[in-house]
């Protein structure tokens, strides 16, 4: 056991913890039977203070491994530990991919399922939490198999419940058939943010991914201009061979934090800009691999550090189709503000499933990365979570630093639920984190 510093991948709000890595499920039993307070963490990929417990015992569960035979229908039985980059390594070589993934590869499948990730095909397959068969889940009175059919409750608590129900072991899940390790991407650039949202509607039906990049650095008839990228996996019939190589590590890496104000209103206008110059006007079935497209950024390792040593916070909210307004609405006041947002992206979300806490909801998803620094930023943010709470969305958990209790009780009305089945299964209260703290998520 270690004391260490620990923080989310926005770097904003650091705490100390005993830090252990457990290597069994009996050894996680132990340590919950003794422990005060615990919290599990993977690759510290939450933007805030989801997977830190000041004061507390933090169980990381990189050595909670081992990946399983894949069936012949997809399903695989993968340990917690196990990072969807190691899971690809394994299954792409065998025509298998992941049902869903977030923007990253680096994510434990154990806080996959914690934040119940969602990717860019939402509108057409849902998020991990509908590709989960079963789980194991140690929890402070025993442990537990559990999966739609067996403690249900329990399961759809710990889907996209943040690590606050128990630890996960393994994760029971079913793969996506793929024949190639390339996807056909058709690209389109939008000067108006009407247009890129209108065409993303009109073709919900017709691509599996689909996501758009938005400049919210633009004033007047050109603000939310957009490039929309929408794919579908390539077929042998498609492509030219039928290579199935895994995506490669990354071949750069920020060493240091960056200089205090590199990422500013000018360089990020500038920098959106030739971003959005260099895209097509419209190209059409552009062969790129798997990693390109759905994990750019997994291509430099602590990207993060670009933000420099005061981080930045990602602000990512939801709300329905008919509230398609707040979008606009929020890069707005975004562009209005002078706060520098270097990305921006808008998805579609299909229909939630019965996850709790599960952040989609059917309609609009938009993700704002934001440098700590600007004088507005504070305010920009009450505003933008003034505007969510009014269209009845919710902002997502697994990217919050800074949320207070009554916003997140209005955003996520089944909180109550989720209390409830809690406190049963760990009625002394001994799941926390820094996050559940600050939103009153510990219990009664």
């Amino acid at each position: 056991m270690t004391r260490e510093r620990l923080y989310g991948w926005g770097r904003t709000a650091p705490s100390i913890s005993e830090v252990l890595s457990p290597t069994s499920e009996d050894m996680v039993a132990q340590e919950l039977a003794h422990a005060t307070s615990v919290i599990a963490r993977g690759l510290g990929r939450s933007y805030g203070d989801a997977a830190q417990l000041s004061g507390g015992l933090v169980l990381t569960n990189r050595s909670l491994g081992g990946i399983g035979s894949i069936a012949p229908d997809g399903v695989v039985i993968v340990g917690a530990g196990v990072s969807i980059d190691e899971l690809l390594a394994i299954t792409i070589p065998l025509g298998w991919f992941m049902p869903v993934t977030p923007g990253t590869r680096q994510v434990t499948i154990g806080g996959a399922v914690a934040a119940d990730v969602h990717g860019k095909n939402h509108h057409r397959d849902g998020s991990l939490g509908d590709h989960v068969l079963e789980m194991r889940l140690v929890t402070p009175t025993g442990t537990f198999n559990v999966s739609p059919t067996m403690d249900p409750q329990l399961f759809w608590a710990t889907i996209g419940g943040m690590g606050l129900t128990g630890v996960v072991t393994t994760v029971t899940l079913r793969l996506l058939k793929i024949q190639t390790d390339k996807v056909l991407v058709d690209t389109t650039r939008y000067s108006h943010l009407d247009d890129v949202m209108a065409a993303m509607i009109a073709s919900d039906d017709d691509y599996r991914y689909s996501v758009a990049w938005v400049d919210c650095m633009t004033k007047g008839a050109s603000m939310g201009r957009a490039i929309l990228t929408r794919a579908e996996h390539a077929t042998r019939r498609d492509i030219t061979g039928d290579s199935l190589v895994a995506p490669k590590s990354a071949h750069l890496r920020v060493p240091f934090n960056a200089p205090r104000g590199l990422l500013n209103p000018v360089t990020i206008r500038t920098f959106n800009e030739i971003w959005f110059r260099r895209a097509p006007k419209r190209r059409e079935g552009e062969e790129q691999s798997l990693g390109a497209f759905f994990h750019p950024l997994d291509g430099v390792s602590d990207w993060n550090r670009l933000y420099g040593r005061r981080g930045f916070v990602q602000h990512q909210f939801a709300v329905g189709d008919a509230q398609s307004e707040t979008v606009v609405r929020a890069i707005e006041r975004l562009s209005s503000s002078g706060v520098p947002s270097f990305l921006a992206v808008l998805k579609r979300f299909g229909p939630a499933n019965h996850g709790v806490l599960s952040f989609p909801i059917p309609g609009w998803t938009l993700a704002l990365d934001l440098p700590i620094g600007p004088l507005a930023l504070p305010g920009v943010l009450d505003d933008l979570d003034e505007m969510v709470i009014e269209a009845g969305g919710r902002v997502y958990l697994a990217k919050d630093s800074r949320l207070n209790p009554e916003a997140v009780r209005v955003m996520y009305p089944r909180l109550p639920e989720f209390l409830d089945i809690k406190n049963r299964i760990d009625p002394q209260h001994k799941l926390a984190s820094d996050l559940a703290r600050r939103l009153h998520l510990v219990g009664k």
